[in-house]
């Protein structure tokens, strides 16, 4: 074809330059077939090539043969002579480290992320008619020659992203048409900018000079937009003199937004186009943006707006604005006190679901804090679950040490440019918020006045010495400690913030202000991890705040387990976790409050509900389907390992709702058991779990088919106040059975009930507590045989447990002990895999349920 065109064209009298030219531009035109893998720079709406990632020797052939260096068509057009008719010529170098281009030009010549190094050439000044040069983000260095003024039809000119020198030259004020963009940003440019007159560009649309080391003059401060001063690299404002250690941004929105996690979310409605940016008044915060939206461009803001409510947030209102941009976004942190920081990114993404083409969309950019990469090719929609409308958190840890931030978010020209609509790529944010989390250390300055007027006071200088030496002592002591806890809270924070989903960390203050101090008024509950306390959070909601205790061995491995557990999993029978505190020796959790307390205290009780068999049977169906979510549906496969009626909480409307994940294990299919020391409370242990240390979700499909039998009962499963037959509740609801008196169990203050779902709930208590694990049913399907999605399997007569003995266990003064099936509570050893030792010696350790309705300790019983 290359052939065929260029004979064409010598027939024509075109000339062997014309030649030249049409079999370079067909090698260009199959090289972009093969895509741009090769061609790295950023791909525009003009003459746009580059070699991004190659140098030496490659990079320069590779500028010649593919003619990105620039090509300049200059028509030289004879009075009456139309475009089509007009003679072409073509003028092409290049050299070792830029391109030289020769031709005069009226096009824009865009060089951009080309990987193109040395100085500007000379040989850009022979181009007297260019309207725009780009040579954005290269390796170019020296000065902005004095030449650029000479360049009087230039509209645009970026330099952003090089290593340029200052000062900038004064023959830049020449530019009286550069009324569109003049961007210099992050070029390290160092001048006071007295040279440049900038009221030549009353009419620029876009100005962005910062992160340079400029110096503003007062003769430029009224001219200069404002706050530039305080987006310099060596020069911030309030250096060395903070006034800040937080603050929260409502990207794009147009009001400020007092959210549920106790920030006021500032309005951010600045018109940020191009190359500008926009720092607040009061100084406070700022934002920049760069690059602009060629195809098609939906918002001259930059701000995405959308009505939809959001799923899964208290804060719609901040997910309904936006702010995007086609290349580079950044917000700034301005007076920041120096210290360990939490960031708080929100997004959202917008894009449709569903199968149709406009789902394909993707947006995907970096994340930088303080410079350091925290997200590569982070896509909003993947982290969403592939869905439209959902909030996504992400949360970093990060050191401000010159009371200075920078959130970075770069596009890396990934994703899709044009799905849903044309002009849709490049990062974008709904909100985020930053807050102080620690102090670097104490600074502690002692100053004794030693002068001394006469020997008669030497006493009084020893005295005032020693004591110097002794503060002095206690003062590097008290930095050491200081220092400890520090060190200690920070290993805590990265390790609490490398939980996927981490949620909300609020500071010791805050929950110490919703309990009134911790007031024993506001004591739902204790066991043997610590109180549960009510609260009142600062925007009126009601918690729940569960204090580990600080003498708990087991206290930060538990605390760490209950929040990477239930921040992974969301279900209506799983109670919600607000957030969380480790600021205290004790850390603390942050539960949705559940008006109706514990489901023991309900139905066991002094003040208990009156719970009617609905209700009833309406709470053992919702507690089944929490577990089965936990077993089969989670992407995290959960065995819970301390099902019981005091863990399982009820809310206004009486849904059940499990709780207290501090003993949860992880495990997968292929796994038959987990071999693992005994953890939870006897009386709802599998036997085989309870003896051997062997632990499946057949564990908790056991504790479930008790504590069904509890509620259907109202009574606890071990009850020594009752006759001896009557005294271990799965004792005699198997003789119940044998005997076909089974409505016998239920407890006698329902008067009404169903006795087709009775059957079924008493049906599925004894397959649940089988003695071997395969014996017992699945949750899901125990949730089907109660929702009649299946027929009840029938138990047979005479299928008792071999862990049962056939007559009733005695009492404790007859010789036997009944704890195994009381309320005690056994905490797994720290550190210990395994199955359990079968002598007396190293039985496991467990204490009473400080509860008043705890029971007695027990011994073992006879098991399969």
């Amino acid at each position: 074809m290359s052939t065929l065109l260029a004979h064409l064209v010598r027939r024509e009298g075109f000339g062997e330059l014309a030649v030249h030219l049409v079999q370079q531009l067909l090698e260009l035109f199959r090289l972009g077939r093969m895509g741009r893998e090769a061609l790295n720079c950023q791909p525009n709406d003009v003459s746009h090539f580059g070699a991004s990632g190659m140098n030496g020797t490659e990079s320069r052939s590779k500028l010649l043969d593919w003619i990105f260096t620039d090509i300049h068509w200059e028509y030289d057009l004879p009075e009456g002579t139309t475009v089509d008719s007009a003679p072409l010529t073509l003028a092409l170098s290049y050299n070792v480290s830029a391109p030289t281009m020769l031709a005069l030009s009226s096009n824009p010549r865009y060089i951009d992320s080309c990987g193109l190094s040395g100085d500007l050439p000379l040989t850009l000044s022979k181009l007297k008619n260019l309207r725009a040069l780009r040579a954005s983000d290269n390796d170019f260095t020296g000065k902005i020659p004095d030449y650029i003024g000479n360049l009087s039809n230039l509209e645009v000119l970026k330099l952003q992203g090089n290593k340029i020198e200052g000062p900038i030259p004064a023959s830049l004020s020449k530019l009286v048409k550069l009324n569109s963009s003049l961007t210099l940003r992050n070029c390290n440019i160092s001048d006071k900018l007295t040279s440049v007159d900038f009221s030549n560009f009353k009419n620029l649309t876009d100005l962005n000079l910062v992160w340079n080391n400029f110096m503003i003059d007062s003769s430029n401060s009224s001219i200069l937009p404002s706050g530039l001063e305080c987006l310099q690299q060596d020069t911030p404002c309030f250096l060395g003199q903070p006034e800040y250690s937080s603050f929260a941004v409502d990207c794009g929105g147009s009001r400020s937004v007092k959210s549920d996690d106790k920030f006021i979310y500032e309005s951010d409605g600045a018109n940020l186009q191009g190359a500008s940016y926009y720092v607040t008044r009061p100084v406070r915060w700022g934002v920049s943006n760069t690059g602009k939206f060629y195809m098609g461009e939906p918002n001259r803001s930059y701000i995405i707006y959308t009505s939809n409510q959001f799923n899964k947030t208290l804060d719609s209102e901040l997910f309904q604005t936006a702010r995007t941009s086609p290349s580079s976004l950044r917000y700034y942190g301005i007076g920041l006190k120096n210290g360990k920081y939490i960031v708080a990114l929100k997004f959202a993404e917008i894009f449709p679901d569903g199968q149709i083409w406009q789902s394909m969309g993707r947006r995907i950019f970096d994340i930088y804090i303080q410079g350091e990469r925290k997200e590569q090719d982070f896509d909003i929609k993947k982290y969403a679950n592939e869905k439209s409308n959902t909030p996504v958190e992400r949360q970093y840890f990060t050191d401000v040490t010159n009371n200075f931030m920078e959130i970075h978010l770069f596009w890396a020209g990934k994703g899709t440019c044009c799905i849903p609509t044309l002009g849709f790529y490049g990062p974008s944010i709904s909100a985020l918020s930053v807050s102080f989390s620690g102090d670097p250390g104490l600074n502690i300055n002692n100053t004794t006045n030693g002068e001394n007027t006469s020997s008669g006071r030497r006493g009084l200088v020893v005295g005032v010495v020693v004591s110097a030496v002794i503060v002095g002592l206690l003062a590097v002591t008290g930095t050491f400690v200081w220092t400890q806890k520090r060190k200690r809270l920070e290993v805590e924070m990265e390790e609490l913030l490398s939980i996927v989903g981490t949620p909300n960390v609020f500071s010791y203050g805050e929950i110490k202000s919703a309990t009134d101090n911790f007031s024993t008024q506001n004591i739902l509950g204790r066991g043997g991890y610590g109180l549960v306390y009510k609260g009142k959070l600062l925007d009126g909601r009601m918690v729940a705040v569960k204090q580990l205790s600080a003498t708990s061995h087991q206290g930060k491995r538990e605390f760490m387990t209950e929040i990477a557990t239930i921040s992974a999993v969301q279900h209506r029978n799983l109670v919600k976790l607000h957030g969380c505190c480790i600021e205290s020796d004790a850390p603390l959790l942050v539960y949705e409050y559940m008006e109706n307390g514990s489901l023991d205290r309900a139905i066991l009780g002094k003040a208990s509900l009156k719970l009617d068999w609905r209700t009833r049977f309406e709470i053992c169906v919702g507690i089944a389907r929490g577990l089965a979510y936990l077993h089969e549906e989670s992407s995290t496969r959960i065995v819970h390992r301390d099902i019981k009626t005091s863990n399982v909480l009820l809310d206004a409307n009486l849904n059940p709702k499990i709780s207290d994940f501090g003993l949860a294990r992880h495990y997968n299919d292929s796994m038959t058991h987990v071999s693992t020391g005994v953890a939870g409370t006897l009386g709802y242990l599998a036997p085989e779990y309870a003896m051997m240390g062997h632990l499946t979700e057949k564990a908790d499909v056991f504790a479930f088919g008790i504590v069904a039998m509890e509620i259907i009962a109202g009574r606890p499963n071990f009850d020594d106040s009752v006759e001896d037959d009557k005294k271990y509740l799965l004792g005699w609801a198997w003789c119940l059975h044998e005997n076909k008196q089974p409505l016998e169990i239920l407890d006698p203050k329902l008067t009404e009930f169903n006795q087709e779902e009775v059957m079924r709930v008493i049906n599925v208590i004894l397959l649940c507590t089988m003695g071997l694990p395969h014996q017992r049913p699945p949750m899901s399907k125990v949730v089907s045989i109660l929702t009649e999605d299946i027929e009840t399997v029938e138990v047979e007569a005479n299928a008792r447990p071999s862990y049962i003995p056939q007559s009733q266990i005695r009492s404790e003064n007859d010789g036997f002990i009944a704890g195994y099936f009381s309320g005690s509570s056994i905490q797994q050893s720290s550190g210990t895999q395994g199955s359990m030792p079968s002598s007396s010696s190293s039985k496991p350790k467990f204490h009473r349920d400080t509860s008043p309705l705890a029971l007695s300790p027990c011994s073992s019983c006879e098991i399969d």
